[in-house]
């Protein structure tokens, strides 16, 4: 009777365990900067010393921790430290983690508009299963979302 428990423990365990996991992983929140000038801090206040300074509207950082106005995020390169609430958007943007075409529609068959190199900045306008809309700098068009640091909806 009790090794059927057990097991039952086990299996339930073990279940809640894949079940949390997954939703853990997408949980994953995204934002972008608000500024082109944002202070990242060595800690949750302003009277932490600036740790360094993004000079890029948009770039899109990881949320890994909040603390009253501050939050604690991480970018592509793995740094990471505390940004002030007031200068962090929704996410809109994503950097591209290899060369991509753009094209004109969400097709692989439409007609490409530009080539765009791994590491470029894109500010997401729309999204349609696994294509989005994007703008970067001269061009708009659509391009596949996998390979991308940043979260699109």
């Amino acid at each position: 009777m009790h090794l059927q428990i057990i097991k039952k423990l086990f299996f339930f365990s073990l279940f809640c365990l894949m079940l949390f996991g997954i939703n853990a992983n997408s949980q994953e929140k995204f934002l972008s900067l608000k500024k082109n000038k944002v202070n990242v801090r060595y800690g949750p206040g302003f009277d932490y010393e600036v740790k360094y300074i993004y000079r890029k509207i948009n770039l899109p950082v990881k949320l890994i921790d909040k603390k009253e106005n501050f939050r604690k995020i991480i970018d592509l390169k793995k740094n990471s430290g505390w940004i002030h609430w007031t200068l962090l958007k929704s996410s809109n943007s994503i950097i591209i983690l290899e060369d991509k075409i753009l094209f004109k529609k969400p097709s692989n068959f439409s007609k490409p508009i530009a080539r765009l190199e791994k590491g470029r900045l894109l500010v997401v306008k729309k999204c349609k299963k696994n294509w989005c809309k994007v703008k970067a700098a001269n061009y708009t068009g659509w391009l596949e979302t996998n390979n991308i640091w940043g979260k699109v909806h």
